[in-house]
């Protein structure tokens, strides 16, 4: 059943900014992500080392940034264990918010996005302050509210290295005048933790519990999980896949009662996340080109709106507002 123009849109959740567009966590992926019709710009929040909040996909920053090139910086090559995960690399944590403004943003997915990668260099990281005011500013610019979505990223984590992020996080959004039930711009705050929701609950914001597909999720799909959930958010962001999985095939395959259930339970459903190219598409939705070029991503697209999710997490914003168009209105 398609919904009535009357009701509450679909929300693009522009993830990472315009990621498939943009090298992400960039204001430039971000700002291309509200002008390409994306409702929230949505962003993974780490800890530098004196505190201040940066917008990276991990702590982890050898990925997604030049720092490995930086001779000078070549001293800071170290393993860490977060969350269970052994990983080597360069951690924010072992950097100033001034050492970090001294490196740029590299694409993380160079072999899915080529185009992206030649814009290795280009864009440094951004602080939350920073989208905070781009919000704002795009707000104003646009006539339309382009609101912020920020994860705590590890929480737990930043707790036992004496960098919590809430409290950072919480004084910066009560600065912003970002708090309450009418902040300047809308926000949800967004976590796969329980613990970092509750210790936001203050906020007054939405808050979202994200859901990955590990077998430890699956307790939350069911109606007693989710009326568990409901009781620290007010939405969740389920891995897509919770929603409609695929077949034996990879073919895209039939809904779950997830989304059904969560609204019974007073939940909104944002699912995580939708890309464009074959790569990362359902086998009976790619087309015949290489990996790299783009499918049938408003099947997918329509498939979901169809079960009523109430936004998506999206790398192209375009695409999602595009599909939404047709969806509310296919004259």
């Amino acid at each position: 059943m398609r919904r009535n123009k009357k009701e509450p849109p679909i929300k693009i959740i522009s993830h990472r900014g315009a990621s498939g567009h943009r090298p992400e966590h960039t204001l430039a992926s971000y700002e291309l992500g509200a002008r390409h019709g994306g409702d929230f710009i949505e962003m993974d929040l780490v800890s530098t080392s004196d505190g201040a909040l940066i917008c990276r996909h991990e702590q982890e920053i050898g990925d997604t940034t030049d720092v490995a090139e930086r001779p000078e910086f070549a001293d800071r090559r170290t393993t860490r264990t977060v969350d269970g995960r052994e990983t080597e690399g360069f951690f924010a944590q072992d950097f100033t918010l001034e050492e970090i403004r001294t490196l740029r943003a590299v694409e993380r997915m160079p072999k899915v996005r080529p185009e992206n990668a030649v814009m290795d260099g280009t864009y440094g990281i951004p602080t939350l302050r920073e989208v905070i005011e781009l919000a704002k500013s795009l707000t104003k610019e646009l006539g339309r509210p382009i609101g912020i979505y920020p994860e705590t990223k590890h929480p737990a984590y930043h707790v036992a290295q004496g960098l919590e992020l809430e409290p950072t996080l919480i004084a910066e959004l009560r600065e912003a005048g970002l708090h309450g039930e009418e902040p300047e711009v809308p926000v949800f705050l967004q976590s796969f933790e329980a613990e970092s929701l509750r210790k936001l609950a203050d906020t007054g914001l939405p808050l979202v519990y994200l859901m990955g597909t590990e077998e430890s999720w699956l307790h939350y799909t069911t109606p007693d999980g989710l009326a568990e959930v409901a009781s620290f958010a007010h939405a969740i962001g389920p891995h897509k896949s919770l929603v409609i999985g695929t077949d034996d095939e990879g073919n895209l395959g039939e809904a779950t009662d997830l989304v059904e259930d969560a609204h019974e339970a007073g939940l909104l459903v944002h699912p995580f996340t939708f890309r464009s190219e074959n790569h990362f598409l359902p086998a009976n939705l790619r087309s015949e080109g290489a990996n790299t070029e783009y499918g049938g991503f408003a099947a997918e697209y329509e498939a979901f709106f169809e079960v009523g999710v109430d936004g998506v997490f999206t790398d192209f914003s375009r695409h999602a507002f595009l599909a939404r168009e047709f969806f509310l209105d296919p004259r």
